[in-house]
């Protein structure tokens, strides 16, 4: 059984536990810190288990001159690349806002730490896991410092292959028992052709003793549904108030009916999955009463004939008769009354029939 643990106080995750589903706002918040308090309450409204964000210390995360590039994006919040993500970037103490008012919406709240130093930062903000992006599934060195904070983990996996990913679960492994890995292709928005349900069955062979989830980019909902159909124990969504607005995550992102939706049929579709053992279920005794069939005699059978095949049938009968899985047990076996034509042969008629009722 895939190991269970838990990913926030009092929310654990893996086994039969309900999906823990992440609303990623990461940037989509166009660095207000109001909006992002709208999409925090949006999150918590529509049922999704966390709302998320990525915290850079943009110094760590990038060297001078990728900061310094011009960025002329349509997307772009300033004329390089670091005026840009400055104007999105929350300072500490923002943080810090955000996760109180989280705490009084009743949310989990962290982020992706997406350089050595936020994953300090957020380890200061005893934040109830770590969100490893997948840019970081390949950066060792995080992963490891990562892991020794002793917070449970949460692993994209965009962008890696599968023995990337056997050295990511063992780094991991070693120093934090309590992670997981989301099947995730990094692309926004992201193509069906591209989002290759499958490796979650490969993840789930390949690290049986981990819970497997999914991070979606595509459009709509249906996907990630999937994903949960599949054994997803946790699912990641990025989320918008407006899809309209600037930034390139936005089309890639839910909007609240979609999320609610989403929400709404992960449920669904976890009540659908059952315990997995094939057997005759109360709610259906009323169709098997109706239309179940038995074994019935072709022909009249008189007291004391042995029973052979071409003697039985199978039909709708009243009463019910022996049920036509066990009409092999009936041959050889003589009959202690006589039996009409078309009549049910019911389990009392059969000498020496074993009735397994």
């Amino acid at each position: 059984m895939p190991l269970k643990f838990e990913l926030g106080p009092g929310r654990m995750i893996g086994g039969s536990n309900p999906c823990f589903i992440i609303a990623e706002i990461g940037q989509n918040h166009q660095g207000d810190i109001e909006i992002a308090k709208k999409m925090i309450k949006m999150a918590k409204d529509c049922g999704a288990d966390c709302a998320k964000f990525q915290k850079s210390e943009l110094e760590y995360k990038f060297n001078k001159r990728a900061l310094e590039r011009p960025y002329n994006s349509k997307h772009s919040w300033g004329k390089t690349y670091g005026d840009h993500k400055r104007h999105l970037e929350f300072s500490h103490e923002q943080y810090r806002e955000l996760q109180k008012y989280a705490k009084e919406v009743g949310i989990f709240f962290t982020a992706s730490g997406m350089d050595e130093m936020a994953v300090e930062f957020l380890d200061e903000l005893e934040v109830p896991f770590f969100k490893v992006a997948s840019c970081d599934a390949n950066n060792f060195p995080y992963l490891e410092l990562t892991a020794k904070k002793g917070r449970p983990m949460v692993i994209s996996s965009g962008m890696q292959s599968m023995a990337t990913m056997r050295r990511v679960y063992q780094t991991v492994k070693e120093h934090n028992q309590n992670f997981t890995i989301l099947q995730c292709t990094s692309a926004y928005p992201l193509d069906p052709e591209d989002v290759n349900l499958c490796v979650i069955a490969e993840y789930q062979k390949e690290f049986p003793d981990i819970p497997i989830g999914y991070s979606g980019h595509e459009r709509g909902i249906s996907i990630t549904v999937a994903a949960v159909a599949m054994g997803a124990k946790v699912v990641e969504r990025h989320v918008t108030l407006d899809k309209s607005w600037k930034g390139n995550d936005h089309e890639a992102s839910l909007e609240p009916s979609e999320l609610t939706e989403l929400v709404r049929a992960i449920r669904l579709v976890e009540r659908a999955q059952g315990t997995g053992i094939k057997q005759m279920l109360p709610c259906e005794k009323a169709c098997h009463d109706k239309l179940g069939k038995s074994v019935v005699a072709k022909v009249a059978i008189p007291k004391g004939t042995v029973l052979s095949l071409d003697m039985l049938g199978v039909k709708v009968g009243e009463p019910k008769g022996v049920s036509p899985e066990d009409m092999g047990q009936l041959v050889g076996k003589a009959v202690t009354e006589d039996v009409e034509e078309d009549e049910s042969i019911t389990p009392h008629m059969v000498d020496g029939y074993n009735n397994k009722g």
